[in-house]
């Protein structure tokens, strides 16, 4: 198993090659903080945003005058409302995750876990509040808060297929998901749902082993989950493959449609590929581009 420290290592590689992130989150009513980040709005804060000409009611202490001199009306400047964001990460811990289908591929449960941590370096860099989904690691500042996500991410679930944890969502926050999603898509559902009812908005990134995709398998074989629970063994593997691609394709279109419909993004992931690509669409999804994948 993967220690913290390493884990750490490998996600400050991911997250050094990259600018520091500064999720621009959508209105916020709840857990609103004083931070380091503009949100291009009025208010307290030390970043200029704009002159305007002063208006009855203003402080005479609000005028400009180097900026007022130059004309016969009076200016104010106005500062930026600076406020920090909690992003919550849920990082499938799940067996499932443990699958890698050759020895040169990393496991899923690895590619995300470095993915969701070089994310909470680049968000934590940004003056952003990173936690996880749930109530065993709150949102915080600071470097400190980097190895306690890092410590969570390297516990392994005994389950097959772990669910999205969707409890203790912060209103008006933004979260990140990462997972296989091979598991019941009602779960996913629930957590979208209640997401969306507390106006948190996010991203989720489908993460998936090639062989996933391919379905190369091929004469007498024996499916069986990481987790020891289930086992299918066949003749004619090769006979599986329409059906499974069918029902992964099935599975790709519905989570396309929970994000469309709660307000998230959707992803798609292979550990084939560089994890930079992944931590490149996470950064771009956050900041509020329309990022493909």
């Amino acid at each position: 198993m993967i220690t913290p420290l390493a884990l750490r290592e490998k996600a400050e590689t991911q997250a050094a090659r990259l600018p520091a992130l500064l999720a621009r989150a959508e209105h916020l009513a709840g857990a609103v903080l004083l931070g380091d980040h503009g949100r291009r709005r009025a208010g307290l804060g030390d970043d200029f945003w704009q002159y305007r000409p002063a208006q009855i009611g203003d402080s005479r202490r609000m005028i400009d005058h180097r900026r007022s001199a130059m004309g016969d009306v009076q200016f104010v400047r106005e500062r930026e409302w600076q406020i920090a964001q909690s992003v919550m990460l849920w990082v499938d811990q799940g067996a499932s995750m443990r699958f890698a289908s050759s020895d040169n591929l990393t496991t899923k449960a690895e590619r995300a876990r470095v993915l969701g941590l070089a994310c909470a370096i680049l968000l934590i860099r940004g003056g952003e509040r990173v936690g996880l989904t749930g109530t065993q690691l709150p949102p915080r500042r600071g470097s400190a808060q980097i190895l306690r996500l890092a410590e969570m991410f390297s516990q392994d679930d005994t389950q097959d297929y772990a669910p999205p944890e969707h409890r203790a969502m912060i209103p008006h926050a933004r979260a990140v998901f990462v997972s296989d999603f091979m598991g019941d898509i009602e779960a996913v559902r629930t957590a979208l749902t209640k997401a969306a009812d507390r106006g948190v908005r996010g991203v989720l990134l489908h993460t998936l082993d090639p062989a996933e995709e391919a379905f190369p398998f091929r004469g007498r074989t024996v499916f069986e989950s990481i987790g020891g629970t289930m086992e299918h063994e066949t003749l004619k593997a090769s006979d599986l493959k329409e059906r499974y691609l069918d029902r992964l394709a099935a599975r790709k279109a519905e989570l396309r449609h929970l994000c469309a419909i709660a307000g998230w993004q959707y992803g798609l992931h292979h550990t084939d590929t560089s994890a930079q690509s992944g931590l490149l669409w996470l950064w771009r999804a956050l900041d509020g581009g329309r990022a493909r994948a």
